[in-house]
């Protein structure tokens, strides 16, 4: 079973800039991709940045995507914060698993991470 944990969230001022990390773990299984969501209060889910599970960085406007190395977590890196920014972060991760030889898609979210900015 692959699971799917993001950290890093808080109360930032905006301004500042902050990391998140999505850390998936579980056995025999590959990452295609990993995307960042974010849901504002009361609004929909949306999406932030992502990158491919073989990359090594992505940049989206404020938002970096990038990992140190390819079996550690993937980090968001936010710039700029703004109070706009607050909401729920997610991590998304869509890879294979292998099961006594056979290869099986999975598709999981994290439970998410809060961020909040202050003005």
């Amino acid at each position: 079973q692959v699971q799917v944990a993001e950290s890093g969230g808080g109360l930032v001022q905006a301004g500042g800039s902050l990391r998140l990390s999505c850390t998936a773990s579980g056995t025999s299984f590959s990452i295609d991709h990993v995307d960042w969501y974010r849901q504002p209060p009361e609004k929909q889910r949306e999406w932030v940045a992502g990158m491919p599970g073989s990359g090594v960085s992505s940049v989206t406007g404020r938002f970096t995507v990038s990992r140190d190395n390819a079996k550690g977590p993937v980090n968001l890196e936010i710039s700029s914060l703004k109070p706009e920014d607050t909401g729920i972060y997610y991590c998304n991760v869509r890879g294979l698993r292998n099961i006594r030889g056979n290869l099986y898609p999975f598709d999981i979210w994290g439970q998410g991470t809060q961020v909040t900015v202050s003005s």
